[in-house]
């Protein structure tokens, strides 16, 4: 098995363990900026997971150099449809989906969140794990997926799946992926969604990604209320 550095084929930095989630953000901060400059878009990931490394090494996605040629070649889906179509087959098997999007839950009992909690080690409150933060050579956000095949597991959405979502996103929120992890995506917003838009964003956000909200928050409305006040946005899928 290659190490991860070896599969991203790209400069990376390490940030050994124990780092503050201050320290972190920092660190993603300046390599935005840089990035900005030199045309790489920066992503967080575990550095000494074998597991996620795996997870990156299907069949389906050698020769790794042949695979990322052709997502970057391929036409962009139209985010905003995959919503419509997703939302349309949980409703066709009613599996999951509430009655209406209108029935979401109170608005209200959110805490921001303005930074990155996938790559934290649980067992040290606000340190890191050993991370490596990747500079990935490509132009547009969304192109982060057609580099990094994150998905196709556990209800978690393909790599063009996620390459449709981002990009919507990113032309809407300005939302950029920022950590990947064998389970874990994060994006960086550069403001809280504005409060009259973030009930439709937390409904596409539960299409997206159900256990946020089924074995997270619980309630649409309060994942609103979260996105009406964070700068990051955090998914996972069990």
């Amino acid at each position: 098995m290659s190490t991860l550095e070896e599969y991203m084929k790209c400069p990376c930095k390490r940030l050994e363990a124990g780092q503050t989630a201050d320290a972190i953000m920092e660190a993603y901060r300046e390599a935005r900026a840089r990035g900005a400059k030199e045309g790489f878009i920066p992503v967080l990931m575990p550095a000494d997971s074998e597991r996620f490394t795996e997870s990156l090494e299907w069949e389906d996605y050698t020769p790794l150099e042949k695979y990322r040629a052709e997502m970057l070649a391929k036409p962009v889906a139209d985010g905003k449809a995959w919503f419509a179509k997703t939302e349309e087959e949980l409703r066709k098997w009613g599996e999951g989906v509430p009655p209406a999007p209108e029935d979401l839950g109170p608005m209200e009992g959110g805490e921001a969140s303005d930074e990155f909690t996938g790559i934290l080690d649980y067992n040290r409150p606000r340190r890191s794990i050993p991370l490596l933060l990747a500079e990935i050579p490509v132009t547009n956000p969304w192109e982060v997926f057609a580099w990094v095949p994150f998905g196709g597991w556990n209800e978690c959405p393909l790599p063009e799946d996620h390459i449709a979502v981002a990009k919507y996103w990113y032309e809407k929120y300005g939302a950029v992926p920022a950590v990947i992890t064998e389970d874990v995506l994060e994006f960086s917003v550069p403001a809280p969604v504005k409060r009259e838009e973030a009930q439709a964003l937390a409904w596409e956000q539960y299409l997206y990604c159900a256990d946020i909200v089924v074995q997270g928050c619980e309630s649409i409305g309060l994942l609103a209320d979260i996105l009406s006040k964070s700068t990051t946005w955090f998914f996972w899928w069990d």
